[in-house]
């Protein structure tokens, strides 16, 4: 199928990706589809990672939970997507947009050509990163000497050529936002020489940035139970750093600047 946007019944897709493993991106992508889930809102989530299926296992964690403990939390509805076709994923992509408001994406921590595709569908692009100069290296690449931006990555300039396809199949733009996560609480020298670099570099390519989540362990210790930090109640032993966590998430889903309702498919 040629490269662009099908009719996906005015579900707004919100892709997570990036090339590089291990920047938070499952985690991520989960506690904004649980979040928006909690909003009320419909909510459908695609694990592109047959192999690793973290997105997938997280959430069936959490249904085990809620049977086991016998409570409801939101949930979305979700689905591997094992295929290799472009195909394939456009219809398991219509099928969950067709009764969503929002269709939550977790690509493989690797070059994918599905991946690629599903970048091409997004109404909001979101890339975790770490904060620190080898993740950057993905999206841009920095003298040595004064970490200036010298030049875009082959990263930023595959989500160019993305951004351009979709202009001209249907005019519309993709918001392409770089997540900081795992984000020290306390400033040091080279988390400001990151921040600079992405600014520098988000003037040249076209995205906004906003914080993630920090380095905390709860996100790990939540995954065997499939909680996530709005499940306050279902977690032992709360205290201030975890209603911090909280707030983070808060905040994070508000500067993904999400639409606040969409028409779905009945």
């Amino acid at each position: 199928m040629e490269s662009g946007r099908m009719a996906l019944h005015g579900a707004h897709v919100i892709v997570f990706a990036n090339e590089k493993g291990g920047t938070g991106k499952s985690t991520t992508a989960v506690h904004v589809a649980v979040a928006l889930a909690a909003q009320g809102r419909t909510v459908a989530a695609l694990d592109l990672d047959h192999r690793q299926r973290t997105l997938a296992r997280y959430l069936e964690n959490r249904a085990a939970t809620m049977k086991r403990r016998g409570v409801e939390l939101p949930q979305p509805v979700f689905a591997v997507v094992d295929g290799t076709s472009e195909e394939g994923f456009d219809a398991k992509l219509a099928e969950a947009a067709a009764n969503a408001e929002f269709v939550v994406i977790d690509t493989p921590g690797r070059d994918d050509p599905i991946a690629r595709r599903a970048a091409t569908m997004a109404n909001t692009l979101v890339t975790p990163m770490n904060d620190s100069f080898v993740d950057f290296d993905l999206i841009g690449q920095v003298d040595p000497e004064n970490y200036k931006v010298s030049r875009p990555s082959f990263y930023s300039e595959l989500i160019w050529d993305a951004r351009k396809a979709r202009a001209k199949t249907d005019g519309a733009t993709i918001d392409w936002i770089v997540l900081r996560n795992r984000m020290q609480h306390i400033e040091a020298r080279n988390m400001r020489r990151v921040g600079e670099a992405l600014n520098q570099l988000s003037k040249r390519v076209g995205f906004r940035i906003i914080p993630g989540l920090g380095e905390r362990v709860i996100y790990r210790e939540l995954f065997p139970s499939g909680l996530t930090m709005l499940d306050i109640g279902q977690i032992p032993d709360i205290g201030l750093g975890h209603v911090a966590a909280r707030q983070e998430l808060r905040e994070l889903v508000s500067g993904l600047a999400l639409p606040d309702r969409i028409g779905a498919a009945a």
